[in-house]
Order: C-alpha cells, then sequence, then structure tokens
C-alpha cells in the first residue's frame, strides 16, 4: 500500500515537475546573465584591459579581445531573454555553457595543480592563492554550469514557447518520446567531453572518445540495417 502511494505520488510530481520544474533555473540563470551581459553592455564595444589580458581557449585565442568582448555582451544577454521566453531553450542553454567553460577556462580556473585535492582548493568564491600561486575561484560559475545542464538536456518545460511551438506544429508525440539509447548516451558523453576538454583535458579526450564510439557505432548499425 505504500509504495502504490509513493508510485502514485511521484507520478504526480513528475508531470507537475512538467510545467513549474525548470522555471526557477530559467528565471535565475536569465536574471544572472542579463545582469553580466547589461554590465558589459554599458562598457561599450571596446574590451577593458583586465579582458584583454585573458589567455582564451581555442577557438575563441584566434579572435581579437573587441570581437569576444561583443560576442560574450550578446551572448549573455539574448540567451537572458529566450531563457526567460522558454524559446530555443536547449540551443541558448548550450550557448552559455560554452561561454560559462571559456570565463572558467580563461578567469577561474587555476593555472596549474598536481592533484585533484589541490584542484578542489579553488572550489570557492574569492580568489585563493597559496604560496603565492592563483589557485582558482570557480564555485560560482560551477553552479551555473550545473543550473543550466539540465535546460540543454531536459529543455524549457511546458511552460515555455518551445512547448507552444510543438503543440502548434503537433509534433505532441515529441512531448512523452525520451530514447534512452546508445546514441543518446554517446550525445550525453559528447557535452560533458566538450566540457571537460577544455578544463581537464585528460577527461575530455576520454569522454569524447566515448561519444565518437557509441555514436559511430549506432550510425554504423543503422546504416548496415538499410536495404541494399
Amino acid at each position: 500500500m505504500f509504495i502504490k502511494f509513493y508510485d502514485e505520488l511521484t507520478q504526480r510530481l513528475r508531470g507537475s515537475g512538467d510545467w513549474v520544474a525548470p522555471i526557477g533555473l530559467r528565471l535565475l540563470l536569465a536574471y544572472e546573465f542579463w545582469t553580466a551581459g547589461y554590465g558589459k553592455f554599458t562598457v561599450g564595444t571596446e574590451a577593458p584591459r583586465w579582458f584583454v589580458n585573458q589567455d582564451f581557449v581555442f577557438p575563441f585565442g584566434l579572435l581579437s579581445a573587441n570581437m569576444n568582448w561583443v560576442m560574450v555582451t550578446w551572448g549573455e544577454m539574448l540567451a537572458a531573454i529566450a531563457l526567460i521566453l522558454g524559446l530555443f531553450t536547449r540551443f541558448f542553454a548550450f550557448s552559455l555553457v560554452v561561454i560559462t567553460v571559456v570565463a572558467i577556462a580563461a578567469v577561474h580556473w587555476p593555472a596549474s595543480w598536481d592533484s585533484l585535492g589541490q584542484l578542489w582548493e579553488g572550489y570557492s568564491v574569492s580568489r585563493v592563492v597559496e604560496d603565492g600561486e592563483f589557485r582558482g575561484n570557480f564555485r560560482v560559475p560551477f553552479l551555473f554550469l550545473a543550473m543550466t545542464l539540465p535546460l540543454v538536456f531536459w529543455g524549457g518545460g511546458k511552460l515555455s514557447l518551445d512547448h507552444l511551438l510543438i503543440k502548434l506544429t503537433r509534433r505532441d508525440g515529441l512531448l512523452h518520446e525520451r530514447r534512452q539509447d546508445l546514441f543518446a548516451f554517446g550525445l550525453a558523453a559528447l557535452v560533458f567531453g566538450l566540457i571537460a576538454i577544455y578544463l581537464i583535458p585528460s577527461w575530455g579526450i576520454v569522454l569524447l572518445l566515448i561519444s565518437a564510439g557509441l555514436l559511430g557505432y549506432t550510425g554504423y548499425g543503422r546504416y548496415s540495417e538499410q536495404p541494399a
């Protein structure tokens, strides 16, 4: 009896969660990134000195500082508006993942570390400096990263323009169709691999190889199943 009650309760929580669960993430992230983007916008199109001196990861390091400044300014502001509306949520959420990872790698990540324990010293809001060496301050951007990833995988929920567009185009089957196959796990490994490659390259390489293997295997399987 207790198990039946629990199952019914969790079913209803999942049902209501499709409507309300992403809202808090969308609104909070929209506020944070709009504030950050608008603050950059008020500075103008010329990057300030502290931004110019950053060493940005590939391929952004190939661009000028002013170009990166304009891109991140408008990227944050447009993504914030999109998250409020729930429009193209996955695309703009992934854009914020890219912006956040680049910011972590360029500004908040330690220049060097010898162990995971030493790396974890940088999980802080304030700058951690030990023996004159910067250990990092990546706590806040890590939290933003963790908050953005559910929107990448699950979307903006039913209280979003994305959901309305699906209804208007009569693709309602997509709302409940979830495929948990090797291709899906390959996509997940690809997302996490792209994040890790800039922070802990060895982990990123492993995840990208796993992703390539899973995506390649499923792609070959589909090709081989086609009639000759």
